[in-house]
C-alpha cells in the first residue's frame, strides 16, 4: 500500500500549489490536496487600501472565519501532512494563522509536518509562529522548504507589487516576472527523493533537503528581518486602537503605515542594508549560530 500525504496549503496566486504539485513529481505516494479557503476571500488582485489594512490583524494574529474541511478528510490516517503557506507582514496568512488556532488543526497532534514556503524573501518570524503553533498543538515538524524571489530586493519589490495589485505576474518592460522564479519552482522536484526516503523510514529529513537546497538564507536578511518585525508589532496595536479591519476610523493610521513602509523600502532600505553589513561584520559568531538555527527545525522561544 502507497504511503499516503496530505498537502494543506493556502494560496492566492496559485504559486503555492504549483511548488507542492513539483515537489510531489518525485514521490511514489496517495496524495491529498485540502485549499485552506477563508468564508470571505481576500482579493487578488489587491485593493491597496485592502492590504495594507490587513496588515494588524496578521501580526497580531487574529483568527477569521475559514471554511470548514470535509469531515472525512480528517478522520483518515496521513503518513505525512505538508502545509504550504505564505507570509504576509512577516507573520503567516491570516488563512493559515486561523487554520492553525481552530478546532480542526487539533487533528495534527502526533502528526508528521513539513512546512513548505514560497515568498519574496523574509520568512523566519513567519516560520517560528508556526512552529511554536505546530509544538502547541503536538505535531512534529520534520522538514522545512523556503523558496524565495531570487532576484535583487529592490526589483522583487517592484515586481511583487506589480504582481499583487495587478494581477501581472509576467514579465513587463524592464521587470522580470513576479515570484519565485519557474526555473526554481520546476527544480523542487529534487525534494521529493528525500521525502520519499523519509516515507520509507530514513530519518534525519531536514539534513537531506539542506543537501538540496530546502534553504537558502543571507545572514543579513536575518538582521533586517529583526528590525523589521519590531517596527510592524509597535504599528498594529496603534491601528487595531481604532478599530478593526475597514473600520474608517483607523483608516488615517493605516495609510499612515503604508506611507512609511514604502519609504522604508525604497528609501532606508539600501540604508538598512549597509548598517547591517557593518553588524554583520561585528557579530559573525552569534549570525553563525542564527544562520544554523534558521535553516533547521528546531524551536526556541524569541529568536527573532
Amino acid at each position: 500500500m502507497k504511503p499516503k500525504i496530505l498537502a494543506l496549503y493556502y494560496t492566492q496566486s496559485g504559486q503555492i500549489k504549483e511548488i507542492l504539485d513539483n515537489i510531489f513529481r518525485q514521490v511514489d505516494a496517495e496524495i491529498v490536496f485540502a485549499n485552506l479557503e477563508p468564508e470571505k476571500p481576500f482579493p487578488f488582485p489587491w485593493n491597496a487600501y485592502a492590504f495594507f489594512d490587513a496588515m494588524p490583524e496578521t501580526v497580531e494574529r487574529i483568527p477569521i472565519a475559514m471554511k470548514p474541511l470535509p469531515h472525512n478528510l480528517l478522520d483518515q490516517h496521513y503518513d505525512l501532512v505538508i502545509l504550504g503557506y505564505q507570509p504576509w507582514f512577516l507573520n503567516p496568512s491570516q488563512p493559515i494563522t486561523s487554520f492553525l488556532k481552530s478546532n480542526e488543526a487539533a487533528f495534527l497532534k502526533g502528526k508528521n509536518i513539513i512546512t513548505v514556503i514560497g515568498c519574496r524573501n523574509m520568512w523566519l518570524h513567519a516560520q517560528e509562529e508556526v512552529k511554536k503553533d505546530l509544538k502547541e498543538l503536538g505535531a512534529n515538524l520534520v522538514g522545512n522548504i523556503v523558496l524565495t524571489d531570487s532576484y535583487p530586493n529592490l526589483i522583487s519589490t517592484l515586481t511583487v507589487i506589480r504582481w499583487a495589485f495587478t494581477g501581472k505576474k509576467q514579465a513587463s518592460g524592464l521587470l522580470p516576472a513576479a515570484g519565485v522564479q519557474q526555473k526554481d519552482i520546476e527544480a523542487a522536484e529534487k525534494f521529493g527523493k528525500p521525502i520519499q526516503s523519509f516515507l520509507q523510514g530514513n530519518k534525519n529529513l531536514q539534513e537531506k533537503l539542506l543537501h538540496e537546497g530546502a534553504v537558502k538564507l543571507k545572514p543579513g536578511l536575518i538582521i533586517l528581518e529583526q528590525r523589521a518585525i519590531r517596527n510592524f508589532k509597535k504599528f498594529a496595536p496603534f491601528i487595531r486602537q481604532k478599530g478593526g479591519p475597514g473600520d474608517l476610523n483607523r483608516k488615517g493610521r493605516v495609510l499612515l503605515f503604508k506611507r512609511l513602509l514604502l519609504v522604508g523600502i525604497f528609501i532606508l532600505s539600501p540604508i538598512s542594508s549597509f548598517t547591517a553589513f557593518i553588524q554583520l561584520q561585528m557579530k559573525k559568531r552569534k549570525l553563525t549560530k542564527d544562520l544554523d538555527y534558521f535553516r533547521n527545525i528546531s524551536f526556541e522561544e524569541k529568536r527573532i
